[in-house]
């Protein structure tokens, strides 16, 4: 049996020793507003547990109220990017990427069969009613099991083994989630950048559902709202994670008050929001964040010229100099944080590619491996990034418990010798005048790799690998396209390589889903046909038919039906393994480094910190909420 870990009960016994907050404690924004009697004081709008951040232990000071954050983002769905930094989630990550306790005061764990979760007494939704069981009922009995709402079913993370769960809501503050086999999938999905929501603020909803209004009056609404139905006004409604709907409540650190499409857009503070700082303070100490459209290929300028107190979205490694020359004069630091993916750029040779000649060349693994063996990662290292990053296969990085040498080194380094004997031990021996080796057709060895055209450091890289493939006899010719179309291509087999970052997640823990490993989605670009059987239930692409790749995904089965983290460590290193083995990706170098500009007066942004998507959700994991502004 697993508990609730002992840091959760540790949080809530320190809740309880909250000090009362003072008026002098109120953020100087909200203090009018308490002072008219239009909002409760602290101490009523805080939760009766509040979920304390440990600033001491975090290495980060205690701050002062106000301030408004200025960033900047490319496009009106950007705003979403606020929920993953905000990161208010039923369970989150920690820095040591454990799970731990957020929105709620406590959970427990049985075998990753039996959850429960206990909230927060008194906690409250931003518009300061009660959040409680009820919002999570109304998710599971009026959306997810809702056939208007939900025509498809569950989502994949509520199945196990095919399999829902039970859920029942013992009293106002308890949910319970049982299922008759293990779901490991289940916690991850709850933590993650884009988590799912197992609630919903069901006191705004209901009046667009129409199992509380009627069929007749829902229908009205929509077609005063010009929505296709009532449920398709419920979904535009209920956007919890595009957070573009200004009417919605949340739990978010803050609250966004602009809808879409606009070109500034304005969030405040959460009245009720539930962390608070050792004082007893509520969080966050930032007022408001301001976020600003500009053409992403723009960022890096306005950034430079000073325009932001944080960023790092659309900022690249080879923007630093540029940055970096700039940061006096326009009073900024640039600091470079960890990126973890397992490779900073990865090809993946589409195993689907519709010519079957050209398939099954892709499927033969001494190709793949010959492809690995005639790149030169040491010269990519030291021409675009400066010697700073580790050529790797794609694979986990050190600072995971998962990491074994060899998954990171087999046929990763650089010999033409080695890469010239395999393309000839499978027949690939004839070359035509340009020494480009001819194919059992008589057709040259000409690669097209499609790229989504986002970088220079990209095409930097494709340019070096170009020639030291031409030393083992293939020609490569890169594609760039918009990503819409560089996706179609992918996924209708027409691509035959493509180019993309490697392993999203580059330090998992056994307990953390190797489901990037194994064909089950059609967006995994080395075999996208493959994935999209397994994601439509068989309704859609092919089954896999290559040994290597059903291992993968019986492995992840049965990682999915483990409750045992030796037995999960087994599958992960074999899933690993595998891949070493068959260069399914083909990595490049990893542990680069992202630049995050940081202005002069904001306060308790680590100096070296993780950056990345899911674990970590960016800034999200490093708290914003106990970000501060020192204006002397």
């Amino acid at each position: 049996m697993r508990l609730v870990r002992a840091l959760a009960a540790c949080a809530l016994a320190f809740a309880l020793l909250v000090p009362a907050t003072r008026a002098a404690d109120e953020p100087p924004l909200l203090a009018p507003l308490v002072a008219e009697g239009k909002l409760p004081p602290m101490e009523r709008r805080l939760p009766r547990t509040p979920l304390i951040v440990p600033l001491e232990a975090m290495k980060r000071t205690p701050g002062r109220y106000g301030g408004d954050l200025r960033m900047l983002m490319a496009k009106d769905r950007d705003i979403r990017m606020m929920v993953v930094y905000g990161y208010a989630r039923l369970v989150g990550y920690d820095r040591d990427l454990a799970f731990v306790p957020d929105i709620v005061a406590s959970y427990e764990n049985v075998g990753d069969r039996e959850f429960t979760f206990r909230l927060r007494p008194g906690h409250r939704w931003s518009d300061g009613q009660p959040f409680t069981s009820e919002d999570f009922r109304y998710y599971w009995e009026d959306v997810a099991n809702d056939k208007a709402l939900s025509p498809l079913g569950l989502p994949m993370v509520l199945l196990a083994n095919g399999k829902g769960p039970r859920v029942s809501f013992p009293d106002a503050l308890t949910v319970r989630y049982v299922w008759d086999d293990p779901n490991p999938l289940f916690l991850p999905a709850l933590a993650g950048a884009s988590p799912l929501f197992i609630y919903r603020p069901a006191h705004y909803l209901r009046q667009f559902h129409a199992r509380y209004i009627g069929e007749a009056a829902a229908k009205a609404l929509a077609e005063k709202a010009r929505a296709r139905n009532w449920a398709g006004l419920h979904h535009k409604k209920d956007e919890q994670y595009r957070f573009d709907n200004p009417d919605l409540p949340t739990l978010e650190p803050w609250v966004n008050t602009t809808a879409p499409p606009a070109t500034r857009f304005v969030l405040h503070r959460n009245p009720y929001f539930h962390r608070a700082d050792p004082q007893g303070r509520q969080l966050p100490y930032i007022d408001r964040v301001l976020i600003h459209l500009a053409d992403e290929k723009l960022v890096p300028a306005k950034t430079g010229a000073g325009e932001v107190d944080l960023q790092s979205r659309y900022l690249r490694f080879d923007d630093y100099t540029f940055l970096k020359r700039n940061e006096k004069r326009s009073g900024y630091e640039v600091r470079l944080w960890d990126t973890v993916k397992g490779s900073q750029m990865a090809l993946h040779p589409n195993l689907n590619h519709v010519d079957p000649a050209w398939r099954a060349l892709l499927r033969d693994v001494r190709f793949r491996r010959a492809l690995s063996l005639a790149i030169d990662r040491h010269e990519l290292n030291q021409v675009v990034f400066f010697g700073l990053v580790q050529p790797s296969n794609n694979t986990v990085l050190p600072k995971s418990p998962l990491f074994e040498p060899r998954f990171r080194e087999l046929y990763a380094k650089f010999d033409l010798e080695a890469a010239n004997a395999l393309l000839d031990a499978i027949g690939l021996t004839q070359r035509n005048a340009d020494g480009i080796r001819l194919l059992p057709n008589g057709r040259p060895l000409e690669i097209v790799v499609d790229t989504a055209g986002e970088s220079t450091e990209e095409t930097d890289m494709l340019e070096l690998i170009r020639d030291s493939w031409r030393k083992a006899g293939i020609a490569l010719y890169s594609r760039p396209s918009q990503r819409e179309v560089f996706r179609k291509r992918v996924f209708s087999g027409q691509s035959m390589m493509s180019v993309w970052p490697g392993l999203s997640n580059g330090v998992p823990t056994a307990d953390m889903s190797p489901e990037e490993l194994a064909p089950v989605k059609q967006e995994q670009l080395q075999w996208p046909l493959w994935g999209n059987h397994v994601e439509s239930k068989g309704k859609g692409g092919e089954p896999p038919d290559l040994p290597e790749a059903q291992e993968l995904l019986a492995l992840f089965r049965a990682w999915q039906a483990s409750g045992d983290s030796a037995e999960r460590t087994r599958i992960w290193k074999r899933m690993l393994a595998i891949h070493a083995e068959q260069q399914f990706t083909i990595g490049t170098v990893t542990g680069n480094l992202q630049p995050v500009v940081v202005g002069k007066s904001l306060r308790n942004v680590p100096l070296r910190a993780l950056y990345n998507w899911d674990p970590g959700a960016y800034f999200g994991m490093h708290r914003p909420d106990t970000f501060w502004f020192a204006h002397d």
